[in-house]
């Protein structure tokens, strides 16, 4: 087995691109609406839409985008367009994943069963529901027309993966169960192509296996000689996936930080709710939220690099917004450079 001489081990190439970020997320809802936040995937089809208030700006193309969708909670401004985005989903023939906090496959059966459906036939959309018991305890049901009877298929100890994303959550308290949501890219391992004295072929893919399976004693063959996987790492840099979370509905409590510290701590952007004024505090201790300064303090804690107040309380105007968002950065930046 072929050693590489350690000058040729700290080739570096500094003219590699980092990979752009997969996660992009828009406001699809006005000032005076109720909060819709979609996901998307840049040059892919599939979006993932948080929370189903009203969404001025999400275009029927978009809902029938949405492979999937994440329900904070069922208060009406949080849950009231569910029926709207289905309507621009049936007869897609698709399977769309629903996740959100217990019970919530008795809602959706609920809101379905409400309607008539003599003219649907069952392929002609299908729901999955992921209902969080726990942590590591997430009950699957499935539901489709034209009946619409939510059965259980099972449990996992996961919530959501696809090819895209992994989501990580937290149940806060807002006197009811809120879920806030962590979408995390996977990790990327990059080639450094220009630094490699090597021609391509499929030794980059083996390489790349070893190294994501921290194998680094895997040989890897190279132009008929074998070389030992670890001295080929230095063509390889992982980098982390970005991270973007949403925070809905929550109370200002230590028990509710503890959780979003646990979660979104370093994430990359987080839109994070900011129903009250500061000197509204008293409402929003009456009614479980959050208000300006309180919410741009923990996502300081967090170390969150960006964050967005959103989901305020229709009472105000927009130069109260103005205040909230002050108030909210002012306490970010603060906490950010102690």
């Amino acid at each position: 087995m072929c050693t590489i001489p350690q000058q040729k081990l700290l080739k570096k190439n500094f003219c590699d691109k980092k990979p752009e970020k997969m996660i992009q997320a828009e406001i699809k809802s006005l000032l005076k609406e109720d909060i819709s936040i979609l996901v998307k995937i840049p040059n892919s089809g599939k979006h993932y839409l948080c929370d189903c208030g009203e969404a001025s700006l999400l275009t029927v193309k978009e809902a029938q985008s949405v492979s999937a969708i994440f329900i904070s909670h069922t208060h009406i401004d949080h849950f009231s367009n569910f029926d709207g985005i289905f309507r621009h989903q049936i007869g897609s023939g698709e399977k769309v994943v629903i996740c959100g906090p217990e019970n919530i496959h008795r809602q959706v059966e609920a809101r379905l069963k409400s309607y008539t459906w003599n003219l649907i036939d069952e392929g002609a959309i299908a729901y999955e529901i992921r209902e969080i018991v726990a942590k590591d305890k997430i009950n699957i049901y499935t539901i489709h027309p034209p009946l619409w009877n939510a059965e259980q298929a099972g449990s996992q100890d996961f919530l959501f993966k696809d090819e895209s994303v992994e989501v990580d959550f937290a149940v806060l308290d807002h006197k009811t169960a809120s879920v806030a949501y962590l979408f995390k890219e996977k990790d990327s391992v990059t080639f450094h192509e220009n630094a490699s004295e090597f021609k391509k072929g499929k030794w980059i893919s083996e390489l790349k296996i070893a190294f994501e399976n921290n194998n680094s004693d895997k040989e890897i063959e190279i132009e008929g000689t074998v070389y030992k996987a670890s001295d080929l790492f230095y063509h390889l840099t992982r980098t982390e996936g970005y991270k973007l979370g949403v925070i809905m509905d929550h109370a200002v409590s230590e028990d509710n930080y503890k959780k979003i510290k646990a979660v979104f701590k370093g994430a990359d952007k987080v839109y994070i709710e900011t129903f009250y004024k500061d000197e509204d505090q008293e409402f929003a201790t009456a009614n479980y939220h959050s208000f300006a300064s309180a919410s741009g303090k923990i996502m300081n804690e967090c170390g969150v690099k960006e964050a967005v107040p959103v989901h305020f309380s229709r009472r105000y105007t927009e130069s109260d917004v103005q205040e909230i968002e002050t108030a909210f950065y002012k306490a970010f930046q603060t906490v950010k450079n102690n």
